[in-house]
């Protein structure tokens, strides 16, 4: 669907009320030990221990993993330091690309479950920590199922919860460089396509075009998502118009509740990956732009194909005409 014309605002910034319960859940922990390792002392002069890297103690036994947390759009992760450079507490080159890599680029090693058999490798995650967020590149893993060695420089296998980060990445979270070294965060794939599909003209009478909706075209191809954006306590996204009543361009009853809605409640539809399997059905979100705000209730999701309407953009929040006129965007009737 298109934006009405004359609202000045083309992002805006969603906060869920529920955020907190949804992006800082301690998620269950389905990964288990899959054995230890006895630990070796270092020979002289190896085991580099730039930015404060452990290394093996002799006769300890170290607890190792095949397998990661599973992977959310909030994944928790323990965030640490490390240099990917020639000479750095890396070790050797990055399983990847076989490159060594600055430290003034944002990259990251990730545990073997989720470095994932380098399915991984060379795509970017997006990681939110210190009230902020960067997009890093994977260039390797922290080997969780290894450690004690020449090839891992003598130091203990990776925790199964590490994403090992470059200096960039710290600098760009605005992490105090007394404090670099482990911190709390969460991160995500960065959203991608899922696919495409190829549109068919709609039959007479078929797509409405109430609200300047958008109707397929024969033969051209459209993306589709499968996820959104990850959330923010201040998500951006684009707001878009929707008729939820009986006849509407909204199609059918709302798929939470299985009902119609008046254009003067204020109602929304998410995107797939925000509505997140109906997760987010009939709860409160809070939109803000226009120097204004509004607290709306989440009743449908915004499908990737409906009434010959091509799949919408991974980032939209589709309102009703009383959000649209609470947020001062839209004269009244």
């Amino acid at each position: 669907m298109n934006l009405i014309k004359g609202f000045s605002t083309v992002f805006l910034f969603i906060c869920f009320v529920l955020i907190i319960t949804d992006c800082f859940a301690v998620e269950a922990d389905t990964c288990k030990p899959s054995g230890k390792l006895k630990g070796k002392k270092p020979p002289p002069g190896k085991c580099n221990q730039e930015n404060d890297s452990d290394c093996c103690i002799e006769g300890k036994f170290y607890t190792t993993y095949k397998c990661s947390p599973p992977v959310s759009s909030h994944t928790k992760a323990k965030l640490t330091i490390n240099s990917f450079e020639p000479g750095g507490d890396g070790g050797g080159r990055s399983e990847c690309d076989n490159h060594y890599h600055s430290d003034d680029d944002p990259v990251v090693a990730l545990s073997t479950g989720w470095f994932n058999h380098k399915k991984r490798c060379l795509k970017y995650i997006n990681i939110h920590g210190n009230g902020k967020s960067v997009k890093a590149k994977v260039v390797d893993e922290c080997d969780s199922t290894m450690g004690c060695d020449s090839v891992h420089d003598y130091q203990p296998p990776c925790p199964n919860n590490i994403v090992d980060a470059s200096k960039a990445v710290w600098k760009a979270l605005g992490v105090p460089k007394d404090d670099w070294g482990e911190m709390n965060i969460y991160w995500s794939d960065n959203a991608r396509p899922s696919g495409k599909i190829r549109g068919k003209n709609p039959p007479p009478g078929q797509c409405n075009l109430e609200n300047v909706s958008n109707c397929c075209k024969d033969g051209k191809f459209y993306m589709t998502y499968k996820c959104s954006p990850p959330m923010l306590s201040s998500t951006k996204a684009m707001l878009t118009l929707n008729n939820f009543e009986a006849g509407g361009d909204g199609s059918g009853p709302s798929e939470c509740n299985n009902q119609y809605h008046s254009n003067d409640y204020l109602v929304v539809a998410l995107l797939t990956g925000w509505f997140n399997y109906g997760k987010r059905g009939l709860k409160y979100i809070n939109i803000h732009s226009n120097g204004k705000s509004v607290r709306v209730k989440v009743v449908d999701e915004c499908d990737s194909n409906y009434e010959y309407r091509f799949p919408y953009f991974n980032n939209i929040v589709d309102s009703s005409k009383a959000v649209w006129k609470a947020l001062g965007g839209l004269k009244s009737d």
